[in-house]
């Protein structure tokens, strides 16, 4: 008898045979999610990327401003005497904001330029304005000033979520830059306080200069001041007492614009400074050594202290001893800073008599050659370095034939804000720590105050034909009660005051 068939039963219900291709349709609703987190990531990392593109733009369009106002010797003018406030910064059509404009829409921002940035200027509780002569003088815009920069870009391009319909992502960003001039800003500064604030700039020069203008008082029947006949002994060009200006304004009715030789006040035989005048003075003048002085308006400056190691970022042509590689390079070990006494700044600020930076070593014309990119120290100049159109304010710089920017296509006489010629040097207080500069030995003086100058040109005796661009005075305070340094590469450093 055969085995009854075995019956075979389907294991799926006939409700779950319904059910069949449920996974698929599971699989696919994922994956669209999956994808719209990814597209949604991949934008917001696009905004977030534009958003720093941005800031980066801003804060490079406001550092651009301040660095105008720094240079063009506004801060030097705080009581806008001349109408330098309107010159540098009042307007759309002023050089401060053109140039901050212009940084700004050549900053990719998502791959195409910002629109229409804005530019505003500022200082203490002062409400933003486009223009800043409009703003209180005398008053903490004349002594730190700010910038503001806002940019946006509109119709930020994204890749998915304009399939929603959302095309209308933009980013912005805003920056604020100060530049600080630490004269008397315990008095009229942004922030008043009794803590003295030093400023400490980098690469200053070893040209000891003492505190005198050697253009005023004005000369009488053709002698200058501090020369025998003249009307009196040279003014001061910043005050000791309170760190301010003392000549305030855009020559010929203050200090801004002022040309002068600088001159080591050392004869010019020998490796080592022996002083002409002790201490140095504006308009020395020794008609048997006419063949190496020129006739005033003159300062003396005495050698600083050459490093103990070799300076950074020194050029080739700059080979000699390290006075000259400092001269000519960028000396950061030696620490200039203003607002510390001599007897408290470690380490101190040193006069050096046993360097001759003159016609003894030519330490001081190879140095300054070879920073300004000068051919002949004999030749009429300008011979290839960066010159000064001071004949308006405010001054433009102009590039010379020998500018190394000119490798990248800049062309000759284009018009420049950053230049090698444009040093800063230390200003003391007229008085050695004992009283006197010790001949052939090193000298602790007193650093109060900066001058920024922009070199003209070196001769064959290592005198310097400079032109003030500006001054900082050591800022007034409790004496004793300083704080921590402002640094940056000039006198009136510049400074992001906003976080990035």
């Amino acid at each position: 008898m055969k085995p009854p068939a075995i019956q075979r039963f389907s294991r799926t219900c006939p409700s779950r045979r319904r059910e069949r291709g449920v996974t698929m349709v599971l699989v696919a609703l994922a994956l669209v999610a999956i994808i719209a987190m990814a597209a949604l990531s991949i934008d917001v990392i696009t905004l977030y990327l534009a958003r720093e593109e941005a800031q980066r733009t801003a804060d490079a369009a406001a550092l651009t401003a301040a660095r105008v106002i720094s240079i063009s010797g506004l801060t030097g003018d705080p009581g806008n005497s001349a109408s330098s406030w309107q010159a540098v910064c009042g307007g759309s059509s002023s050089p401060a904001t053109q140039a901050a404009i212009a940084v700004a829409t050549r900053g990719a921002v998502g791959g195409a330029s910002v629109t229409a940035p804005t530019v505003q200027y500022s200082a203490g509780a002062s409400a933003p304005t486009p223009d800043c002569s409009t703003l209180t003088a005398p008053g903490p815009f004349g002594v730190n000033p700010m910038v503001t920069v806002f940019v946006t870009r509109p119709s930020l391009p994204t890749f998915f979520s304009r399939i929603w319909g959302n095309t209308g992502n933009s980013v912005s960003a805003t920056a604020t830059a100060e530049a600080f001039n630490p004269s008397n800003s315990g008095n009229v500064g942004n922030q008043t306080t009794g803590t003295i604030i030093p400023v400490q700039p980098r690469c200053v020069k070893p040209w000891i200069t003492p505190n005198r203008d050697p253009l005023y008082p004005t000369p009488t029947s053709g002698v200058y001041c501090d020369q025998t006949g003249g009307p009196g002994p040279c003014t001061t060009l910043v005050s000791t007492t309170d760190g301010s200006i003392t000549r305030p304004g855009v020559s010929p009715s203050g200090l801004i614009g002022e040309r002068f030789w600088f001159e080591p006040d050392c004869l010019h035989t020998g490796s080592s400074c022996t002083t002409r005048s002790n201490p140095p003075e504006g308009n020395y003048w020794l008609s048997s050594k006419r063949a190496y002085i020129h006739l005033p308006p003159t300062l003396q400056y005495l050698p600083g202290e050459a490093p103990g190691s070799a300076p950074v970022a020194v050029p080739s042509c700059a080979a000699g001893s390290f006075y000259e590689q400092a001269v000519g390079g960028c000396d950061q070990s030696t620490i200039y800073q203003c607002g510390v006494q001599s007897s408290s700044a470690s380490p101190q600020n040193l006069v050096d008599l046993n360097e001759n930076p003159g016609a003894g070593t030519d330490d001081t014309m190879n140095g300054v050659k070879c920073l300004i990119h000068e051919g002949n120290a004999t030749a009429p100049p300008p011979d290839g370095q960066d010159t000064l159109n001071a004949s308006t304010y405010p001054f433009q710089i102009l590039a010379g034939t020998s500018n190394p920017l000119l490798a990248s296509g800049l062309a000759s006489g284009t018009p420049i804000t950053s230049s090698n010629s444009i040093v800063s040097l230390p200003i003391y207080d007229g008085n050695a720590s004992s009283g006197t500069v010790k001949p052939s030995r090193t000298t602790p003086v007193t650093i109060v105050g900066f001058l920024q100058v922009f070199i003209n040109s070196v001769d064959q005796w290592g005198n310097v034909d400079a032109t003030v661009l500006n001054v900082a005075g050591c800022s007034n305070g409790v004496a004793g009660n300083v704080g921590n340094p402002v640094v940056g590469s000039s006198p009136v450093p510049i400074r992001l005051i906003t976080p990035e």
